[in-house]
């Protein structure tokens, strides 16, 4: 599903933010879950009409590098796909974000709190209720193989709408209605 949850991260950032055309990753190399999120990013980038600048972490470290070479490559925004390496990050992404002015989506509300301008991500409550039914199930007697899978139903949108000011841009209210969070 992380795959899905970052190609619509791309959509919803060029949505608020229509002239964008190239967009930074910031994401964690290292980790080899996320490479099903770079690789469903690009597809979702050819379809928008965006380039993309892949800026993979190995360590915490390579986050110097990275804004570095975002600085010198000048991207319009900036997408960050979550993994816990980059959530240990979150202040000096966000901070990152807002000097050089770049409009930003990341993964849930956190980011969003500390000044990001979006973010986008499973529902964790539904997710977690989900499991409690397979503990359930399994409990009383299912076999875990037995089990259908399912994939997560619900899903928040955060913008922070001073953010948004911050960086000259007016997100479109459709866009600001769908949201689950609005930080004014």
């Amino acid at each position: 599903m992380q795959p899905e949850v970052s190609a619509k991260r791309l959509e919803l950032l060029k949505e608020a933010v229509p002239r964008i055309a190239r967009v930074a990753v910031l994401w964690n190399a290292a980790n080899v879950a996320k490479t099903g999120d770079w690789l469903a990013t690009q597809e979702a980038a050819t379809a928008l009409g965006l380039t993309l600048q892949s800026h993979g972490l190995r360590r915490p470290d390579d986050v110097t590098s990275a804004f570095g070479a975002m600085r010198k490559q000048r991207p319009d925004g900036l997408m960050v796909l979550m993994d816990p390496l980059i959530r240990t990050l979150a202040t000096s992404i966000v901070a990152f974000a807002a000097k050089e002015r770049l409009p930003a989506i990341y993964g849930g509300g956190v980011f969003v709190e500390a000044g990001g301008l979006m973010g986008f991500d499973v529902n964790l409550a539904d997710t977690y209720r989900s499991a409690a039914r397979y503990i359930h199930d399994i409990l009383k007697g299912a076999k875990p193989a037995d089990l259908a899978v399912s994939q997560p139903r619900k899903f928040e949108l955060f913008i922070n709408l001073k953010t948004a000011r911050a960086l000259g841009l007016t997100i479109p209210e459709p866009l600001v209605q769908r949201a689950n969070q609005v930080i004014e």
